[in-house]
């Protein structure tokens, strides 16, 4: 009989003997310790992980796609890296601005940064791609954005555009990746590519569950830059972070998602932007709110004003009918992980000119990524009904998906 055995025997008569072994009440309050003693790893964003990047930075002439959540700490990814002696040239500003400022859909100007004197070129403004001459001199780019993970949240597609630039180029990428808020998830429409647009270039569903550096991955190894080309792509990871945890995010990612109840109701509430309704911009409510002057009477009524990042809000001025989903709590939304379509399909039955509702540049068929969801709606069709129908286009999305994952999924 060897060690093993012996050790294992002894074990066994221990326990069948009774002795040494704990009650069952015991054992819970034995559990209950452990419970209390694990402790909740730090999630270290790869912006963090300096020991990874620096050597990869260091140099080489660098610019930055960054905006206020790109972070180390408390200090901006500029200012650290200039401390540490890499040389930056330049800032590339995505929508809402670098210092994540300006409303939705207005354009960021460029300009020169005051803290740190670099230029700052727009990529939301006269152009959404660098221009060859923007990129001169510069041997890398740095891209740090905080996602939120839906696909018309037009990070994701200013960083496709950067990557084709850079492959185009000959510039090398790296991604300092962030986790998905909305990473624990997949559901929506595939985007048809006859609606690729700015708020979706690529086949993917409305909430995608991938964080920016495997997106990143999925866009290149896909073949989606333009004629097929490939970025010289590099991606420093979360370290911590799998796709079953609920990352709250530090900073707010842009002025209208003020918090994490208006972050998990985005994906469903945005599709309002393509219709007559208010989906809460000019509120302290952005996201959790929508409603009408022209809806039917209910008890919940808001005012859109105009405010800072949300001048113009449709409806301004203007009371509104509608619905409050203030008071769901975010359990209840963490347990969700799916569209709620409803809040749509229901508004628009109970709307009294529905002619009128979708408006008329059908900017609601680039949200959803094709003409069928609306048609749909119009038709009468059920929410199950509805997502039958994204059923085959999402388990193939999942196949290719998984190619491109760098940590682990969700069940």
């Amino acid at each position: 009989m060897n060690h093993l055995t012996t050790f294992i025997l002894i074990l066994f008569i221990t326990s069948c003997s009774g002795k040494g072994s704990p009650s069952l009440s015991n054992e819970n309050e034995i559990q209950e310790d452990v419970n209390k003693k694990v402790e909740v790893k730090k999630i270290i964003v790869g912006a963090e992980r300096t020991a990874l990047h620096l050597p990869i930075l260091a140099g080489k002439n660098i610019a930055v796609v960054v905006n206020q959540t790109s972070v180390i700490g408390e200090t901006h990814l500029v200012d650290s890296l200039q401390k540490l002696g890499i040389s930056i040239k330049k800032i590339y500003a995505p929508e809402h601005g670098f210092r994540g400022k300006a409303d939705a859909g207005e354009h960021v100007v460029d300009g020169i940064d005051e803290k740190s004197g670099l230029p700052v070129v727009s990529l939301y403004g006269k152009k959404r791609k660098p221009a060859k001459e923007d990129l001169a001199g510069i041997d890398l780019i740095v891209f740090d954005v905080q996602d939120v993970g839906a696909r018309f949240y037009t990070f994701i597609s200013t960083m496709s555009y950067m990557m084709e630039a850079c492959a185009e180029n000959g510039i090398d990428f790296i991604v300092l990746d962030r986790p998905n808020p909305l990473g624990h998830y997949i559901d929506g429409p595939i985007l048809n590519p006859e609606y690729s647009s700015f708020v979706g270039l690529h086949p993917i569903p409305v909430v995608h569950g991938m964080t920016m550096g495997e997106y990143a991955q999925m866009v290149n190894g896909e073949g989606w830059l333009v004629n097929g080309i490939k970025c010289n792509l590099s991606v420093i990871k979360c370290e911590n972070y799998d796709h079953q945890i609920f990352y709250e995010l530090p900073i707010n990612p842009s002025p209208n998602l003020p918090n994490m109840r208006a972050i998990y109701l985005y994906p469903s509430i945005c599709f309002f932007e393509g219709t007559e309704a208010s989906e809460g911009r000019g509120t302290n409510k952005q996201f959790q709110v929508f409603g009408s002057p022209n809806y039917i009477n209910t008890d919940f009524k808001f005012t859109p004003v105009s405010m800072p990042g949300a001048k113009y809000p449709k409806h301004e001025n203007e009371l509104c009918h509608g619905f409050d989903l203030s008071s769901l709590t975010i359990q209840e939304l963490q347990n969700e992980k799916s569209l709620q379509i409803n809040y749509l399909i229901d508004f628009y039955h109970n709307y009294p000119d529905k002619n009128k509702f979708f408006l008329e540049n059908l900017f609601f068929d680039k949200l959803a990524g094709g003409d069928v969801l609306r048609k749909q709606i119009i038709a009468g069709k059920s929410e199950n009904e509805i997502k039958e129908g994204w059923v085959e286009g999402l388990n193939n999305f999942k196949l290719i998906r998984e190619k491109y994952l760098l940590y682990s999924d969700f069940e």
